[in-house]
Parts: C-alpha cells; sequence; structure tokens
C-alpha cells in the first residue's frame, strides 16, 4: 500500500480508502458479518482511512462499522464521517441538529473522536447557511475535542468551491469528477491548493457506470455516456481484464488528491480492489479506452439546487 497526507493536517492516510456506503445495504444487501470481515480485511491490507456517513442505510453503516472496529486500535486508522444528510429528502445543516448528529455518530462508531467530520452533499442546501452555520458548528465541536477536522462534500465542483472560498476547511471531497470518464476534478484542484485546502476523491468507478456489470438503474448519467461505459467495458474483457481495474488505477494514481474511496462490500471485493488498485495502468489499454470514452468525457448531470450547479 502506498501513503499520502492530506496537506495542511497531521493525518496521513492510504491512496485507497474504504468507502462504507455498502454497509448500509446502498448498493445492494450485504450481511453485517461479510461487512465487518470486510472492514477487518482492509485494515489487514492497509487500508488506514474509512469513510461513512449516517445517511448511508439511515444509520445502518455507522452502525455495523462501529461492531466492526471494536477492539481495534484507534491509532491505526482514519475515521470519517458526515453530518446533514439523513434520507433521500432528508436534509438539515443546522447548528443544532450538526452537533446531535456528531454525538449519535460518536456512539454508534464506538470512538472518543472523529479524525474528520465533513457536510454531506452541500448543494442540496443554503451554501450560506453552509458557512455562517454549519461550519461553524463543526468547529465548535473542533474546539471540545469531538471532532479533529472538517470539511464538506458534494457533486457540483462550483458547489465546493464557493464554499472554500467563504470558509475555513481542512478538505473537501468529490466524487465521479476524477474518472476515465470524468476528470474535470483536475482541473479545480489548483484553486483548492491555493486555499490551503485538501481534496479527497471518491467513486472512481462513476457510481458503478465503469463495471463490467454496468451502471445500476437508477444511476443519473445520460443515456450515451451509459453506453460508452458499456462498450469501455467490452474492451477490457477483450484484452483479459477488467474495466474496473483500469478504473481504480487510473484515478489512485492520481497525485491531486490525497486518497480514493471506493465501496468494498466483502473480503473478496477488498482483495481485488487493494490488488487492482496498486501499479500503473496499462498505457494501451488506456489509450484504447480514452477513445471509447471520448464521446462522453466530462459529460455531468445537475444534483441539488439548480443555483449551486453554476460556476
Amino acid at each position: 500500500m502506498e501513503y499520502r497526507p492530506i496537506e495542511g493536517t497531521d493525518l496521513r492516510v492510504s491512496v485507497l480508502g474504504y468507502g462504507a456506503a455498502p454497509l448500509g445495504d446502498v448498493y445492494g444487501q450485504v450481511d453485517p458479518a461479510t461487512g465487518i470481515r470486510s472492514v477487518r480485511a482492509a485494515l489487514d491490507l492497509g487500508v488506514t482511512v474509512i469513510d461513512v456517513s449516517p445517511y448511508y442505510g439511515r444509520t445502518r453503516a455507522e452502525t455495523v462499522l462501529g461492531r466492526a472496529l471494536a477492539g481495534v486500535d484507534r491509532d491505526a486508522y482514519t475515521l470519517a464521517t458526515k453530518v446533514g444528510r439523513y434520507g433521500l429528502d432528508d436534509f438539515d445543516f443546522g447548528a443544532a441538529r450538526v452537533r446531535r448528529s456528531v454525538d449519535e455518530s460518536l456512539a454508534r462508531l464506538g470512538t472518543g473522536h472523529l479524525d474528520l467530520v465533513q457536510v454531506h452533499d452541500i448543494e442540496f442546501g443554503d451554501l450560506t447557511q453552509v458557512v455562517d452555520e454549519t461550519l461553524p458548528a463543526l468547529a465548535g465541536l473542533r474546539e471540545a475535542g469531538k471532532i479533529r477536522h472538517l470539511g464538506v462534500t458534494g457533486y457540483p465542483l462550483a458547489a465546493l468551491a464557493s464554499v472554500a472560498a467563504r470558509a475555513e476547511l481542512d478538505t473537501v471531497l468529490s466524487y465521479c469528477h476524477y474518472t476515465l470518464l470524468d476528470r474535470s476534478l483536475a482541473d479545480w484542484a489548483p484553486m483548492f491548493a491555493e486555499r490551503g485546502v485538501a481534496v479527497l476523491n471518491a467513486s472512481p468507478l462513476a457510481m458503478g457506470a465503469l463495471t463490467a456489470r454496468g451502471a445500476p438503474p437508477w444511476h443519473p448519467a445520460p443515456a450515451e455516456v451509459l453506453r460508452c461505459c458499456a462498450a469501455a467495458a467490452e474492451v477490457c474483457a477483450r484484452r483479459g481484464t477488467t474495466l474496473e481495474e483500469l478504473a481504480l488505477r487510473f484515478a489512485v494514481g492520481y497525485p491531486g488528491v490525497a486518497t480514493t474511496f471506493v465501496g468494498m462490500p466483502d473480503e473478496e471485493q477488498v482483495r481485488a480492489n487493494v490488488r487492482g488498485a496498486l501499479g500503473p495502468p496499462d498505457p494501451d489499454l488506456l489509450a484504447e479506452v480514452d477513445r471509447v470514452l471520448a464521446p462522453a468525457r466530462n459529460r455531468t448531470w445537475p444534483s441539488g439546487r439548480p443555483e449551486n450547479n453554476r460556476p
């Protein structure tokens, strides 16, 4: 495993992060015992950073993760969770709810502190409230010793940039914006660096689009994009490999992010992801897949409030 610092903090994390959403049955049912074994396997293989949220499975992911981490040396992992989103349409960025949410997460996760707490999917809220109320509430919890660092997450890069320009942040977490399909995060990374904000990456498989199985029915990408992804998967299959492995190697290899989170529902997937993520991608295969994906490059979709999707 390779490790990078989260710039501006004292945290150093594995380049491959454990995305805990599958523990909340977000992508299909996962038996808790299977999920617990996957967490332990990831730790054993050198994965040292875990990202979760009370939104995933309506607290189920945090509950299962807390069971998995019981008895594990607290210094052996970096633990990140979120506040603000609690259901599909259940958002509350108010200070009182933020404080209560952190206490609830601490209890479910069985820990005395959280290394990173992020405001979840900020594009669904009022960004001024996030800056003036939500983040100051987290800063207060940092002063109280309950959290160590704070950040924001979201899909529209413009929303992340807007908050980063107006608030003191440690991190931004962007998803689906540094993948084989969409590399637009690289254009925004220098701005975040100038602000002293570290960048975390998530969903290197584009929420399942960059897989042999293909995108789930609810995927928001246009049909043309998904057709290109399916064609890319066929190219990889003909070459005796998988689109998942190529996509992971490509995303993890980007030096502009500290870590890339990917879901790992079971031990087999953990081993495959760790094995597949490390090492450079095959340049010939990458070039061929790039040609197939070119018509869909950097195509995005709206998320959250319309005003939060505009530059």
